[in-house]
Order: C-alpha cells, then structure tokens, then sequence
C-alpha cells in the first residue's frame, strides 16, 4: 500500500511539474479589453487612414484576428512580441508581458515585414518555447523565407506610447518611450547612408539593419504634444493597467 502510495505522490509530482513546465512554455499574454486595443492600433495611423485601415486584436490562444477589414490597404495593430525581439543574439528566456507598440503597414509591409508578428504571435500561442521561436525566426531570416518589401513604402508609428527594446540588436533593455514616428523601408541601408542623427532624437535614423530595415523620421514637438491631447484618455487607460505603460515624463524611459 506504502509502495502504491508512493508512486501516486511521484506521479503528482511530475504532473505538477510538467504542467507548471508548459505554462512557463507558452506563457500566454492577456487581452486588452477589445475596444482599448482597437483604438490603440488605430492610433498608429494618421486620421485620414483611420477609418479604412484593416484592423488586428490578438487573440492569445490562436494569435492575431479580423476585428474590422478595411479597403485602403493600411493595416494596423499591436504588437505584443514583436520583430525585434528577434534580433541581436541575446537569449529569448521568456515572453514579455509588456511589451506593447502600435504599428501600421501599407500594402507592401503587409506581404513582407508584417508577417513576422504574426507568424510569432501564432507560434507563441501554440505554446512554442521562447528560445525554439527566436531561433525559428532567425532561421527563417537567414534562409529569405521573410521577404524585403518589393518597393518602396511606410509604416506609421504616430501612437504616443509604446514599450519595446531600446536596441534589440545590442542587448534586450527594454523601455518605453513618447516617440510617435513614421518608417519607411530600407532594405540594406546603413545609418551612414543617410548621415543619421542620434538614436532617438529628431533626425532620421536607421533601425533593424538589413533586408528588413527601416528608416525612423520622429515627429516634431508640436506635433507630438497633439497627438498626447488627443489620446489622453486612452493612455490613463493603458496607465491604469500596467505602470510601465504609463506616459513617461521624458522622452525616454529607461528600465528599472
């Protein structure tokens, strides 16, 4: 009976363990409540895109969805593990919960650099380990399976938040930052090439160098004090959620 009870106790044991194993593995994130998320994607856009622009949620357990099909060709989310976490060769150990950053494509960002969050979140939610998705995407960069866009093109960032790693290719620093911004593609372009300014500052600057590389111009201060006017709510919102989503003071917010 002592014997019968002992393996039972093991049994348990190792079932607990596996079980606790697979949620550190799959590790999904929570929703946003579906309306803030919207509103949030929407953000990235400038206004005259807004009300044509497909719109994404995610979905944890299967990853990103329809929440509204557009017709001008922009499309619009929020990336929760997005392309920079896959760049650099410093080890993927977990999935962030906080990451969050409203970006949007045209067309041709749609066929090539958007594939990659969606890829990522529909792997993430079948419960692939961290490291085993880095490593998947990386792979997949190497081997052109990711295609550069076939021309040139944008992807607006113009939301008044988003957390994110600082400079993926160097390290995984994390922080959040009011720096709505457009990109433009630039495949195989080098911050030399265009004489860029300081990460982060006004002038133009190169991100994510390579096939997949993007061209980051800020917008100026007056600008970017509208756009905080008008999505006040929204971020007391997102601030009530999570305090590393709150609006930083300065620009830059550097991780704790």
């Amino acid at each position: 009976m002592k014997k019968i009870q002992l393996i039972t106790v093991i049994a348990g044991l190792l079932f607990s363990l596996t079980a606790s194993a697979e949620d550190k593995v799959t590790n999904r994130i929570e929703s946003l409540p579906r309306d803030l998320e919207i509103q949030l994607a929407l953000s990235a856009l400038p206004p005259h895109l807004r009300d044509n622009a497909t719109v994404y949620v995610l979905n944890p357990a299967k990853g990103f969805e329809v929440a509204r099909k557009g017709t001008n060709g922009f499309h619009a989310f929020v990336a929760r593990t997005g392309d920079d976490t896959f760049k650099g060769s410093w080890p993927l150990t977990e999935y962030r919960d906080d990451i969050l950053y409203p970006i949007s494509f045209d067309s041709a960002g749609v066929k090539a650099q958007m594939r990659v969050f969606f890829d990522a979140a529909e792997m993430q939610a079948k419960g692939t380990a961290p490291g085993e998705l880095k490593r998947l995407i990386q792979d997949r960069y190497k081997s052109g399976f990711y295609k550069a866009p076939e021309r040139a093109g944008v992807s607006y960032m113009l939301s008044p938040v988003l957390r994110t790693y600082f400079n993926p290719e160097e390290s995984d620093r994390v922080v959040t930052a009011n720096f709505p911004h457009v990109m433009y593609y630039a495949p195989d372009v080098s911050g030399e090439d265009i004489g860029a300014g300081k990460l982060g500052g006004m002038d133009p600057f190169v991100i994510l160098h390579g096939r997949h590389g993007y061209m980051i111009q800020a917008l100026g201060l007056t600008e970017r004090a509208a756009v905080n006017k008008e999505y006040e709510q929204m971020l007391a919102r997102l601030c009530s959620i999570k305090d590393v989503w709150c609006l930083p003071k300065e620009n830059w917010q550097l991780p704790k």
